[in-house]
């Protein structure tokens, strides 16, 4: 499973690194909303949360959706923006500019991607086809009195809920967001400089590996796959293609492929300390190797020393084939090391890789 964005045409001039204060921030209230997506902003979480006005803590509520799961696509307006070439803006007001430029019929079919788990496409707006507007409010009802209210409004009075989302974004702004953004936007930007930097000396695969591990360029095919647990599919055509960092979004490396928006690979700024993220078909091979009582067995004796295969087929009583052919699983798998001492093959655990197991599971299904 992947995402994949074709660029056929795509010019090198086409390709932008822009920092964006609305989508940081968007990432800032996805943050508030499901601290444990987010271990290393724990400290932030509770700061903000402690000193928040309940009345701004009750309107955050009233459309979390549009920033709980993930992020609505609304925090990324400039890709709405006919074209296919607007840039970010370089304040939050800027971008609020931009959101307001966005149709009603855009603004509709973004909001209802998550308020109600309307799929979007190319087709007619809920605003203007009966149909789709009794389904996505159907939608909304099995996912609750609060999604059915705020769809009730947003397919009746669009302006209504513009307004109030805007009102909100400069609310939350005053109260946390700009001395958030005031620290963060030096590191985006020089993250930006570099990233740009890379695409102008060394090309756009270059620019593209530094993101993130787990984005590829295939240059013969003219597109870039994102390894993802989802499934989607864009393309530059005639527009260009955004690369927008965040500090506030690690595990999550998101894909904006919109309909008619302009592709946005909206990435985590790396740190040193993090290890390089497994793709997902590594982490399934290896939750699959350890899901065997037997390896799981077989791991316990290599976890505490390094043994040969006959000494793991005498303790486990079984033939040394039998053990050979769980040790290549768990081989395969990256999950033991394999050393020769003399005469004998010795096999032990990767310890570093077991630990890991569960962050990069986590990161996985949260990228």
């Amino acid at each position: 499973m992947s995402v994949h964005i074709d660029i056929a045409g795509l010019r090198p001039e086409g390709v932008a690194v822009v920092p964006s204060p609305l989508a940081e921030l968007g990432m800032a209230l996805h943050a508030l909303s499901e601290p444990g997506h987010h271990p290393g902003l724990q400290g932030w979480v509770t700061c903000v949360t402690a000193r928040l006005g309940s009345r701004l803590a009750d309107r955050m509520c009233e459309a979390d959706f549009l920033w709980r799961t993930t992020f609505s696509d609304l925090f990324l307006p400039y890709a709405g923006i006919p074209g296919g070439t607007a840039l970010p803006g370089s304040t939050l007001a800027e971008e609020l500019d931009l959101l307001d430029k966005l149709t009603d019929e855009q603004f509709v079919d973004a909001a209802l991607e998550f308020s109600c788990a309307m799929p979007h496409g190319d087709g007619p707006s809920p605003l203007v086809d009966a149909g789709l507007r009794r389904r996505a409010l159907e939608l909304a009802a099995a996912r609750g009195p609060q999604q059915v209210r705020f769809s009730e409004l947003l397919l009746t009075d669009p302006p209504r809920i513009r307004a109030w989302l805007r009102q909100f974004l400069q609310d939350c702004d005053e109260a946390f967001f700009a001395e958030a953004w005031s620290r963060l936007r030096h590191q985006l930007t020089a993250d930006a400089r570099h990233k740009t930097d890379l695409l102008r000396r060394r090309g756009l695969a270059e620019a593209l590996a530094a993101v993130s591990p787990v984005v590829a360029l295939d240059e013969a095919a003219d597109r870039i796959t994102v390894d993802k647990l989802s499934v989607g599919r864009t393309a530059t055509r005639d527009g260009g293609l955004l690369l927008v960092p965040t500090s506030f979004g690690w595990p999550h490396l998101s894909v904006l492929y919109r309909h008619g928006w302009q592709p946005v690979l909206h990435y985590p700024v790396g740190s040193p300390e993090l290890a390089a993220p497994p793709s997902v078909e590594q982490l399934a091979l290896r939750m699959t190797a350890l899901s065997h009582p037997v390896r799981m067995r077989i791991c316990r004796y290599l976890a505490r020393s390094a043994h040969t295969t006959s000494e793991l087929a005498q303790t486990q009583g079984m033939t040394a084939p039998e053990i050979s052919r769980h040790l290549s699983v768990l081989k395969k798998a990256g999950l033991i090391t394999t050393r020769r001492r003399g005469r004998y093959v010795q096999h032990q655990l990767d310890i570093a890789v077991v630990a890991r197991l569960g962050s990069d599971f986590l990161e996985g299904i949260l990228r």
